[in-house]
């Protein structure tokens, strides 16, 4: 109830109700995802390194290629690339691994466009059914001695759930745009890292 008149009621006048309620549904459908996908391609690096160290020493590189193919996580599809084709030379194992970072930072962003996007724009949305809830109860002001307050009423409230709706909506989707966006820099920088420490072995290796 919003000043006395059912959320019920003002879900049938207002369309901007009904769009936020969409854009919400759409912004929890993201973040689960993104959040699921995320939790999937977690692999802590130096665990990772120090496992496959003693394989690389020893130019077990099939063994690696395996373990690599065993875990399907950002970092160890980069690693793949990069002992799959150590033959082609450091430069050109730095060049492909270089690939599979951009390649996996671009999965890694997928969809996140979107929850930026709700959050920037849910709060206009709302502010969209505010005037329109004002301007509804000016209408229904001229018309007051016919209709009663009540009809007054319901222009207010359509203002003021829609303007909450909106807010509601933005916030959940910045607070889970920035939480991904900063899961996505460590996990790039975690990729970076465990690149040069490949390098570096493989360096080691060809001396």
């Amino acid at each position: 109830m919003i000043a006395g008149i059912p959320i019920a009621k003002v879900m049938q006048i207002s369309p901007v109700f009904d769009i936020l309620l969409g854009c919400s549904a759409i912004a929890t459908g993201v973040a689960l995802e993104r959040f699921w996908t995320f939790h999937f391609m977690w692999l802590n690096p130096m665990t990772f390194i120090e496992k496959i160290r003693p394989l690389m020493v020893n130019a077990r590189y099939k063994e690696v290629i395996n373990i690599c193919a065993e875990e399907k996580k950002p970092i160890s599809d980069m690693v793949q690339a990069g002992v799959t084709n150590i033959a082609k030379g450091t430069k050109n194992v730095a060049k492909l691994m270089e690939a599979v970072r951009m390649s996996e930072r671009m999965e890694l962003e997928r969809f996140l466009g979107i929850l930026g996007t709700l959050g920037n724009s849910a709060p206009f949305i709302g502010l969209l059914g505010t005037v329109i809830g004002i301007i509804r109860a000016f209408k229904m002001l001229e018309m007051a001695e016919s209709m009663g307050p009540t009809a007054i009423m319901v222009g207010i409230a359509e203002a003021l759930v829609t303007t909450a709706l909106g807010l509601l909506v933005a916030v959940p989707c910045v607070i889970a745009f920035n939480l991904f966006q900063e899961r996505i820099k460590i996990i790039s920088i975690q990729m970076e890292m465990a690149s040069k420490e490949l390098m570096v072995m493989i360096k080691e290796k060809s001396k």
